[in-house]
Order: C-alpha cells, then structure tokens, then sequence
C-alpha cells in the first residue's frame, strides 16, 4: 500500500490527446439528453430565444438558450437552491459537463452569466418551455389533464423580517418601537425592553403598513413550522391521472386559497385544453378552498368540483346571489360524500405533496435565493418542467433523479441472484418439493406435545 507524499508537481506544457482523462457517463443525463434531442429541444429553445440575443464583438460572452435551461434543470436533479451553486458543481462535474455540452478546455458559464440570461429572457419564454415540456408528455401518453388537484404551500423570501419599513414614510421597525418606548416613558430603551414591548403588542406584523425594501413582493406570513417570515405562496396544479404539473403559479403570501385559486385554476385550463378538447373536468382541493363564490364560479367552468367543507355551523342562505351558491355547495357535499371523493383526495394527498418535495425539499427551494416575483417564478416554472421530465425518464429507466442511480449495482446484483436462484430451484423442482414436504411433516411432529404428557411427568 502506497501513501500520499505531498509534493510540488510542475504541469507540463503539452499533453495528449489520448492521456487525457475521458468525461465519465453518466446514464441519467444521458438519456435526459437523448430526450430532449429526440424532440428537439435545443431548436425549440433557440427560436424562442432568438429576440433576446444581438451581434456584439462587446461585452461577456453570451451562453446558448440550451445551456442556460439545462442549467436550471441541473438545479432541481441535483437540489441546488442558488445560481452560484449550480454555476460550481457544473465547472466541478465532467459528466455534467458533457450534459452541457462543454469540453476539458471550455469555460463553463458563471453565475453572472446565468442571472444575467435569467433577467434577459421573459417571463413568457419560461412558460413556453414549460408548455413544451407538457407537450411532450401528451406525446408520451403520460398526462390527460381531466382530473387536476390544487394545492398551496408557502417559500421563505430572501429578505429578514428585521428590515422591514412602513410603506408611508419608510422608517424602520427598530425606529418605531424606540418611537413607542418613549412614548410609554423610556427615554433610552435597550434591545431587551424593545424585544418585550413588542412582545406584548398584538396586530403588529400587518402587510398594509410594512414592507421589505429588498423584495417589495414578499408577504409577512406565518410558514408551516409556526414561525413567521416574509414569504412567497406557490401554488401547483396537478393532473391527478399521472401526477404531472400542469400549472405553477407565484402569487403573494397573505392571499387566501379561495382569491388565488382562480388564476391556478384558469392557467391549467389553457394547458389542459392543449392535450384534450374539454380540458379540466373535475377539481380536488383541500377544506380550505371551500366558498360559495369558488364553486359558482368553478360550475360556470363545466367543472364538477370535490371540495370538503368546513365546519361553519348553519348557512344564512339569505341575499342576492346567495340561491345559486347554495346550490352549489350542496351538489359539492353531496359529491364529497361519495366513494369517489375518497378516491381522489388519497390521490390529491399523495400526488400534490410529492410534487412540494421535489421541488422544494429535495429540489432546494423551500428558501429562494431570488428576489421578485417574477424572477422567482422563472425559476419554479423551469423546475416543474423538470419535475415533468423526470416522469419520461421514470418510464424509461425507473428512475426520476440521477442519485436514484448510486444503489442500482446492488439492485442488480439482487436481481441476477434472484433469477439464479428460480432457475436452480426449476431444475431441482421434485427434490425441493419433497425436502419441503418432510421438513413440514418433522415440524409438525415435534412441536405437537398433548398437555396430558406434561401432566403425567
């Protein structure tokens, strides 16, 4: 056994071609690569982006539109939360290199470069790919778009909840309260007195009186922990037959699930009617958007909706409007009453929180490391369409993200024993069968001891 001498190596100059350390394969983004060249992603991708790109001998030089998506695409395989990260394992990884497109004496891109690209292609460019990618899971056979689930969940902003000013004059939290001290007769409160005056106040975090000057679209909102932060709401809309996304949408965290589900809701019907005529035919959400006004307006869609109601104790169905709404919700109850409810919401808990994991947990999203709504939203909508593609690459190799690959040697190893093990057990069927048989009949006789034997002794 050999040990590491540290030493000082001077590089040669010249190297072969032939000595030089080949990329490593690597069969997830291999076959990821063979799908999008199979439907021509590049191409597509190029002739969306082509408004954006103008011959300059100046500036930095620009990245392909085919090399920044597959960059972000990078970032929800591997579950990087920033551009600097994914700009770092890119120019570390020679497989990802090769996925890239990027040989050993090419630089790959920075993160300027992919913030840059992000800021300089539209919203409307993002969507485009995201619609793309459900079009090539209508061609795959993989979505109907018939049945959707809606469901929300909450981001933490990159901004403190510390910074926070007032919206009419742009003082500072930590200003006010020292305002409020004073009043109250401390003339030089410390950081503890402050903390427990404010403690004691109720109604203090109200969204109509502060703000972040960092990020002028984050909420003050309490997150699914308990603990309160300036966040962001994304909202997912799922095709229950397959568990694909077909909508992703950003909206501010202080809404309620009945004001955002109708944008949600509209978003997956245009990519709904793209893969069949009727587009969406039945709606599954949880209790919390339940209302009046959202099944009326979901009827007057051609939508049959599941929707649990809450306890809210007798209805006044008293006041204009109110005769239809009531109808409504009773045709609702009388539908989540049935089995087929049951069905649907098991489907809607398992489908529509698989997709919050991997985009936010495992994806590394739970806190963006972006600011604005829109520059955040690129982002998710590049990451579902990721999310899509892993259920083409689940058909094809079994697996939806390349660290499923780390234990497959194994797997297969417990595969060819086990298919070695049923054809010796074929050719030696009788002897088997009957060394079976007397073990049975040796067990049976041993353990059979009548209680009158141990009476006797």
């Amino acid at each position: 056994m050999g040990t590491r001498r540290k030493r000082e190596r001077q590089q040669d100059l010249w190297i072969a071609t032939s000595d030089v350390v080949e990329m490593p394969a690597n069969a997830f983004y291999d076959r990821l690569n063979q799908i999008l060249d199979a439907h021509k992603f590049d191409v597509k991708v190029e002739r969306l982006c082509q408004k954006f790109y103008l011959k300059s001998p100046y500036g930095r030089p620009s990245i392909a539109p085919g090399v920044y998506f597959r960059s972000l695409l990078i970032g929800y395989f591997e579950g990087l939360d920033s551009e600097r990260g994914i700009a770092w394992r890119t120019a570390d990884s020679l497989s990802l290199r090769k996925f890239l497109g990027y040989a050993l004496d090419e630089t790959t891109p920075d993160h300027s470069t992919i913030s840059r690209t992000r800021r300089l292609y539209w919203l409307e460019t993002h969507k485009a790919v995201f619609r793309w990618v459900l079009n090539v899971l209508n061609k795959e056979g993989l979505v109907s778009g018939r049945t959707v689930s809606i469901d929300a969940t909450t981001l933490e902003a990159n901004a403190a909840l510390k910074s926070i000013v007032r919206r009419d004059n742009g003082q500072s939290y930590n200003d006010y309260l020292k305002e409020l001290a004073q009043a109250a007769g401390m003339e030089n409160p410390t950081r503890e007195q402050l903390a427990r005056l404010d403690r004691k106040r109720k109604k203090k975090g109200s969204n109509q009186e502060w703000m972040s000057p960092s990020d002028r679209d984050a909420r003050i909102t309490k997150m699914k922990d308990g603990r309160t932060h300036l966040a962001h709401k994304a909202e997912h809309a799922v095709d229950l037959s397959s568990g694909a996304l077909l909508a992703v949408t950003l909206q501010p965290a202080n809404e309620g699930d009945t004001t955002t589900i109708h944008k949600t809701l509209a978003e997956a019907q245009v990519a709904a009617r793209e893969i069949n005529e009727t587009g969406v035919e039945e709606l599954v959400a949880d209790k919390g958007y339940h209302s009046g006004v959202v099944l009326k307006d979901v009827h007057e869609q051609d939508v049959r909706s599941y929707i649990p109601e809450p306890e809210r104790g007798r209805r006044n169905w008293r006041g204009e409007g109110k005769a239809e709404e009531q109808k409504r919700t009773y045709a609702n109850r009388r539908r989540v009453r049935g089995a087929r409810n049951k069905r649907l919401q098991k489907l809607r808990s398992e489908l529509t929180e698989r997709s919050f994991a991997h985009l936010y947990e495992t994806g590394g999203m739970r806190r963006v490391h972006l600011r604005g709504r829109k520059n955040i939203l690129k982002r998710l909508l590049v990451h579902g369409a990721a999310f899509n593609l892993s259920l083409i690459l689940r058909k094809a190799m079994g697996v939806g993200k390349p660290r499923r690959l780390q234990g497959l040697s194994m797997q297969l190893f417990a595969l060819f024993r086990h298919i070695f093990a049923r054809s010796v057990a074929k050719q030696s069927w009788r002897r088997r069968l009957h060394a079976t048989l007397w073990s049975k009949v040796l067990q049976s006789v041993t353990t059979f001891r009548p209680v009158h034997f141990y009476t006797a002794v």
